[in-house]
Formats: C-alpha cells, structure tokens, sequence
C-alpha cells in the first residue's frame, strides 16, 4: 500500500474518534429531545451534526483498513474496550438515560413506550453480546492468526490463516495475559504462537525443539537432543519459484511427523524476486548453484549448542535456513506462551498471483 495512502488512512481512522463522539453524544442525548419537542416526530439536526453522520460511514472503513493494515493492533484490547464501551451504554441507558426520555415523553403528552430509542443504545445492546462472546472464546479457547512470513515452510505458507488453540497451554486473561488456569504445557514438535520476547506485542510461530532443561545441539540443520539425534531424511528437492534448489526432509520430532527445508551450504538471498516466483513482495532464495552477483549469505551455517532454561522454550522454524528464531535471540519465557496451532482455515496472500490455495484448507498442522 503506498504511504500516502496509508498516512492518509492514519489520519481519517483518528478524526473517527471526535467525529464518533459527536454523533453518539448527539443520538444518544440530543436527538431524543429534539423528538419530543416536535411532538415524536423526526426534527431537523443541525448542519455539523449532519455532516458528522455522512463522514462517519467513511472514518470507520479506514478504522477497519488500519487495522488489517497494521502490525501493532492488540485485537485482544480492542474487543475489551469495545465490550466494555458496548456493556456501559447498555446499562447506563438502562438505568439512568431511558427512564428520563419516557418521563420526558410522558410530560410532553405522547406514549412513552412508542417513542424510537436511539441508535446507539441499540447498537450497543446489539453488539454487546456478541462482542463478549468472541472476546471470551478468542481469549480461553480459539484465535485466528495470520502467517506473515516463510520461517514455517513448507509446514505453513506465508499467507495461511489458522486455528490457535488457546487452551492447550493455560488460560490467560485477554490484554493481561495473567494464567489463570494451568491446563497443560507444549510438547517436544508442537507449533506454538507465542509473543516474541523482544518485542511482546507481536506474536511468533515456531515448532518447539527443546523443554525446559533440554540441550539441544543444532548442527547443519541437524538437530540433537539430550544426545540423541532427531530423525531426519532428505527425500527430494524443493522448488517453488521463489525459493531455488532446497532439500526437503521428513523429521520426527517428539510425536510430529513434519518436514523442514533446509539447504547443506548458506542460503543465498536476491534483493528483488526472481522471475519464476509468483509473489509480488518475495526475495529470491538460492541454495547453492549460480546466485546473481547482489545476492548475498541470509543465514549462516553455525553449530547452536543450548540448554534450556528452566520455564523457557526453545524454538525453531522449520524453513531452517530462513527463520529468526531461538537460534538467534534466545528462548521463550512460559508466560509468553499463546497457544498451539491445530490446522488451516483459510489460505490468501494477496501478493501472490493467482488468488487462495483452495486445497490447503482444512488441512491439520503437524
């Protein structure tokens, strides 16, 4: 999206907020009045009022473009205000606001219980429910989540939109991230969405390879644990266009059966897409052969040699040799923990020619 696009969008998404302010005070307080006033009928609003309406409509399609947009948002914080804005008008209106408007309506001659409440309050009446109801299953049981990147190929394509399950690892309050229930911990395979210890709000997705205590030996790519070397077969080569003579391998890692990509000399990276590859917003990847000249080493070949932790978790990508992981900025504390991912709901990397991947649907993540 080009900047001036998106700065513009930034703006538009804050002017929603007085703009909003305005048309609730107004619906919510004003309007009622000025209806009894014209004997129930609808009455005339002022210009600015009715201008505020008409803009609204746009502000909130740039509110909802800047969300999906950004990075930063915290949905988990954006449902509690949004519960908790829609659960306080319910109820102030409820207790405080409706009685006044039909004492208003009753002194004023007309039927107190014909007269249309506002929208807001049925908005809010509306809304609120629903809004608690996804904030309470998106927070104790299942999260949508985005893969943004290729740090899990061949396991999870950038663009596949998956199922988190949010009870496998402990219930945790919404925004706080407070356990509040211990209902079981990752095992050695699983891939975990956690928030990522340098930056906590963003979430990652890895596959854990180490428990707290292990020690893990990452050699080639090859992973060793406690001392013993983790199954591991190259089967074939991979090649999708944007990535170039990798070997793909079978790996059994705890009770997961998955395969990884790897590549047994370092990785090469072209600053623009190569030709053959269909997204639009991809480097090229060249393991081995002939690299153009500006291509130059992503990952280096190093031995890792880690124990981890007590309470932590060591993680990797199963795209080894394209993957910032444990392997570079450490482990994952437990209270960062999010959930494990179950399977694929939805695929759609809008930089990708030819539209959603229909066959990755509903595929279980192992």
């Amino acid at each position: 999206m080009p900047s001036f696009l998106m700065q513009l969008i930034i703006v538009l998404a804050w002017l929603a907020i007085p703009v909003g302010l305005v048309c609730v005070v107004d619906d919510w307080l004003l309007k009622p009045a000025r209806r009894v006033k014209a004997g129930g009928e609808p009455a005339a609003e002022p210009a600015v009022v009715g201008f505020c309406y008409r803009l609204l409509p746009i502000l909130l399609v740039a509110v909802v473009l800047w969300i999906f947009a950004t990075q930063t948002v915290n949905f988990s914080a954006v449902l509690v205000i949004i519960t908790a804005v829609t659960g306080v008008v319910w109820l102030v209106d409820a207790l405080l606001f409706a009685p006044r408007r039909q004492r208003a309506a009753r002194a004023a001659g007309l039927d107190a219980a014909a007269q249309i409440e506002p929208t807001t309050v049925d908005y809010a009446r509306s809304f609120f429910p629903v809004a608690l109801a996804v904030l309470v299953l998106r927070a104790f049981v299942f999260e949508p989540f985005r893969i943004p990147s290729d740090s899990m190929m061949p396991t999870l394509l950038d663009g596949d939109f998956i199922v988190v399950d949010k009870f496998a690892y402990g219930l945790r309050l919404p925004v706080t991230h407070t356990k509040i229930l211990d209902t079981g911990e990752p095992h050695r395979g699983d891939v975990m969405v956690f928030r990522y210890p340098l930056n906590p709000s963003e979430d990652y997705i890895k596959r854990v390879v180490g428990l707290p205590g292990d020690h893990v030996v990452v050699d080639e790519d090859r992973i060793t644990v406690n001392g013993h070397p983790v199954p591991f077969k190259v089967t074939g080569t991979y090649n999708d266009g944007c990535y170039q003579n990798m070997q793909i391998a079978v790996e059994h890692l705890g009770s997961h059966v998955h395969q990884a990509l790897v590549c047994p000399v370092p990785l090469e990276v072209t600053s623009d897409p190569l030709p053959s590859c269909p997204r639009a917003d991809a480097r090229g990847y060249i393991c081995g052969g002939n690299p153009p000249p500006d291509a130059l080493p992503l990952l280096e070949q190093k031995v890792v040699d880690m124990t981890v932790p007590p309470g932590e978790y060591m993680v990797m990508g199963d795209n080894r040799d394209n993957s910032d992981d444990s392997r570079v900025w450490g482990f994952v504390p437990e209270k960062n923990l999010v959930g494990k991912a179950e399977f694929i709901w939805f695929n759609w990397d809008i930089q990708r020619k030819g539209g959603p991947i229909w066959s990755r649907i509903g595929m279980k993540i192992q």
